[in-house]
């Protein structure tokens, strides 16, 4: 498996960066920073070749999350860096990660900043039930065990079938190639 590299202040600086801009995302909470960190490195790993923080995620419940983000979040609380505010949101508590100061986007590439920024905008209209639902469809969540890591790699897969194009093409290419090994077998 090809792990990423974790670096853990390119992990801390999206979290004061999503944080930042989600401010006014009134739906926002920890699931939702975990699926937007967790799509931010997912594409980034797609796009880009490698993933924005290096963090392992690990199928949950609630869909893929950083097994990072505990002790992380639990060390920049200690450190005055964030504040979690609660508030009870129907039959749940929500838990908001407050940034106390503005995030170092010198870190990171301007690639960079712009998957995480597509990651935001792609989920801002959504409540966390429905981030999480949409997370649970992805095929590396769907393919791990419960506390298994994600592979980055599967995100170049695709829940979606194949064009019939690609069928097509698939199934000569496989007759052909049947056949060529049927040619190429010595004489019994």
């Amino acid at each position: 498996m090809n792990r990423q590299q974790f670096h853990p202040a390119k992990f801390q600086e999206p979290i004061f960066y999503i944080a930042q801009k989600s401010e006014a995302d009134p739906n926002f909470g920890i699931i939702k920073l975990n699926k937007i960190l967790y799509y931010a490195d997912f594409n980034a790993f797609r796009l880009l070749g490698k993933s924005i923080t290096g963090a392992e995620y690990r199928k949950l419940t609630e869909g893929p999350a950083p097994a990072e983000m505990p002790p992380t979040r639990r060390a920049m609380l200690d450190q005055g860096l964030i504040k979690i505010k609660s508030r009870n949101y129907f039959n749940t508590v929500k838990q908001r990660t407050i940034a106390l100061r503005k995030p170092n986007t010198s870190l990171f590439a301007p690639e960079e900043l712009l998957v995480a920024d597509e990651a935001i905008w792609a989920l801002k209209d959504m409540s966390e039930s429905q981030a999480a639902a949409l997370s649970r469809e992805e095929i590396g969540w769907k393919a791990a065990r419960h506390g298994e890591t994600i592979p980055y790699q599967t995100a170049w897969l695709s829940a979606d079938p194949l064009p019939q194009e690609a069928e097509e093409y698939w199934r000569d290419f496989t007759r052909s190639e049947r056949a060529s090994r049927l040619h190429q077998q010595p004489a019994a």
